[in-house]
């Protein structure tokens, strides 16, 4: 009797402990561990990505630069795939049964239970026809998406373009982006990215055994909507932006233009440009490969990472440290005889020709390059030849003062510092001691070594159009409703010289477009203060450079055009810059003279011969220690020895030269 007793509590104990162990389970199952709850929602839970529309992205009147239209694509979910009839989803999306396998083994390889993008882009027309029998397709469903239209096919290098993210892009954005996302991958696109993409939404419905919609889950409570990106205000006019694209048909340069008091960049063109709607679409990966082969890259933008010798359009700002540091006066002459003697160099000027008696204002005006080699050897040799290297940095300081050699932090990615040599550059190249100021004479006048951006040539316009300072240029100027915020965008930078100086370089710049080189260019009824410059090219003829502003009073607008190898900026520079200015402060263009139309310009072609270019493009730079041997000071290696017929002259070989202004 007893033993049955002890059998009794045993057996009794056995089931209770049995009976804890289940209800132990159960309690982890449901409380702590949530994988199960999360298996079960998956079940009964189908939540769907709301992807929101992008930010349109205006000019600075109002008009639409960039909108959205939708357009779907079809994912799939292995997992959840039960068998179906294949030829008709592959009629439907206009595919073959190898393309299906294709993508199908893909799918499956980027995981089961994750939805992949099988089918791109379709429009609202094929959707319509699919989505009528897309419930026929167990796993297959569909994702609506934004994709960016362009209604006037403009400024393509400053809107920028987005593209599918790619696995890096995925990892740094901690989870925000998965497979099949969109993102900015070029310019403004880019850079506002956070700002443009605004914030998806989740939906969240009930389906049943078979993944059919049982409506909204919890009444909706949980679901979220999502919010569209942020409308961007740019301080682009598309007016003159259209009208400097035209002009640069058929041309390699750029334009900018930018509004004085503000930074606000008016024009941003880059030629040769491309239809900003070719990176859209089922096409876009053809259309970027043709792009990217061709000669004259179309995606490089030569506005922020093309670099020039600034050539003359470099001397007011050399007559502005020279008078700033004492060394000359607005009435400082000098006698050219056509030639400038450097050490025991005798470098012409302009070809030879001889200015006579000059001061600062009609050297300027009449682009005298000996006026401004003396001005640099003073600077230089101020305290005699031995404190060269000394010296040469200080001026190096005070030409980076003005926004050369240095990113001046636009808004846009990819800037390019440009290049002022340093004192060790040209230890390197001669050993140190043993270079001169007659050595480096050349960017006396904005040759050699050093090189600008077309914004930092404009932005230099800026500085002497507010005779002493300069607001950072930057592209958008609103963000929403509210102005942009970045207080560096309304700091003034002083470029450390006195504003009694700027009148006489202004004088001369006025000159230049009133009787000087640039005055087929001149604007009637318009004081338009100027520089032309023919940037040496050794890669062929130089390039055509103009720098402006207008008008003289009150400034509205600042401006640097680059038609590269098109010789001297008056011939072709000059007279587009002149039209964008009249543009964008009347509104229309005047009568010139003859042959002085758009039509003229705009029908031109300049395009450089696309083998010597490919080759030039493609030109590794030459390393230190090859151009040392070479035993060649920098003005050597930059100005031409050869005439205008192309041949060599060896009666000049030993007489370095400078092409006319």
């Amino acid at each position: 009797m007893n033993s049955f007793f002890e059998r009794r509590y045993v057996i009794a104990g056995i089931f209770i402990t049995i009976v804890i162990i289940l209800l132990a389970r159960l309690f982890y199952m449901q409380v702590i561990d949530d994988r199960y709850a999360i298996y079960a929602g998956k079940n009964v839970l189908r939540q769907t990505i709301q992807y929101p529309a992008r930010g349109p992205i205006l000019d600075r009147n109002g008009k639409v630069l960039v909108l959205n239209e939708p357009f779907y694509d079809i994912v799939v979910e292995p997992r959840k795939v039960k068998p179906f009839d294949t030829l008709a989803l592959c009629k439907l999306l206009g595919i073959d049964k190898a393309e299906f396998d294709k993508r199908w083994i893909k799918a499956c390889k980027f995981g089961q239970t994750t939805a992949s993008v099988f089918e791109k882009q379709l429009t609202p027309e094929v959707y319509a026809a699919v989505q009528e029998r897309l419930s026929e397709f167990p796993g297959f469903s569909s994702i609506t998406r934004y994709l960016r239209t362009y209604p006037d096919s403009v400024a393509a290098h400053f809107l920028g373009f987005i593209g599918e993210v790619k696995e890096p892009d995925i990892k740094r954005s901690n989870g925000y982006y998965h497979q099949g996302d969109f993102i900015g991958i070029t310019g403004v696109e880019k850079s506002y990215e956070t700002v443009l993409r605004g914030q998806r939404g989740v939906l969240n419905q009930m389906v049943d055994s078979r993944g059919r919609p049982k409506g909204k889950y919890a009444n909706g409570l949980f679901d979220t909507a999502a919010v569209a990106g942020e409308r961007l205000t740019s301080s682009l006019d598309i007016n003159i932006q259209k009208l400097g694209e035209k002009l640069m048909q058929n041309k390699v340069g750029s334009i900018v233009a930018i509004e004085p008091s503000t930074g606000e960049i008016l024009c941003y063109v880059s030629g040769p440009t491309y239809d900003p709607n070719l990176m859209v679409g089922r096409e876009r990966g053809n259309n970027a490969a043709k792009m990217y082969n061709d000669v004259y890259n179309p995606f490089f933008i030569r506005p922020i990472q093309a670099k020039y010798p600034p050539g003359s359009s470099f001397k007011p700002l050399s007559a502005l440290i020279g008078l700033q540091e004492g060394i000359i006066t607005p009435q400082t002459t000098y006698y050219c005889p056509g030639y400038y003697q450097a050490g025991n160099r005798r470098v012409k000027c302009n070809n030879g020709e001889s200015h006579g008696l000059v001061n600062l204002s009609s050297a300027v005006a009449e682009s005298c390059n000996g006026y401004f080699m003396m001005v640099f050897e003073k600077i230089i040799n101020r305290y005699g030849g031995k404190a060269t290297e000394e010296e040469f940095n200080k001026w190096r300081d005070n030409v980076k003062k003005f926004g050369l050699g240095t990113r001046l932090d636009l808004d846009m990615p990819s800037e390019s510092r440009g290049n002022v040599p340093t004192s060790l550059y040209y230890d390197n190249i001669y050993h140190k001691g043993g270079w001169r100021s007659s050595t480096v004479i050349n960017v006396a006048f904005g040759q050699g070594e050093l090189l600008a951006t077309p914004l930092q040539m404009a932005n230099l316009e800026c500085t002497i159009a507010n005779e002493g300072f300069y607001y950072k240029p930057h592209l958008i100027k609103a963000i929403g409703t509210h102005n942009v915020i970045k207080k560096e965008y309304t700091v003034r930078n002083y470029v450390g010289i006195d504003s009694q100086y700027f009148q006489p370089v202004i004088n001369g710049m006025e000159a230049v477009v009133e009787r000087g080189t640039a005055i087929r260019s001149k604007i009637p009824g318009i004081i338009m203060c100027g520089k032309t410059g023919t940037a040496q090219n050794t890669g062929g003829e130089s390039h055509s450079v103009f720098v402006a502003f207008a008008p003289r009073e009150n400034p509205k607008i600042a401006i640097a055009v680059i038609v590269e190898n098109s010789g001297e900026g008056a011939h072709w520079a000059a007279p587009i810059a002149s039209f964008i200015v009249e543009k964008y402060l009347r509104g229309t263009i005047s009568q010139r003279e003859s042959g002085i139309t758009v039509e003229h310009f705009a029908n031109a072609n300049r395009l450089p011969d696309s083998a010597l270019y490919y080759n030039k493009f493609r030109r590794k730079p030459v390393p230190a220690d090859t151009a040392k041997k070479q035993k060649k000071d920098s003005l050597q290696k930059t100005q031409g020895l050869k005439t205008a017929s192309g041949k060599e002259n060896k009666s000049q070989a030993t007489q370095l030269k400078t092409k006319k202004r």
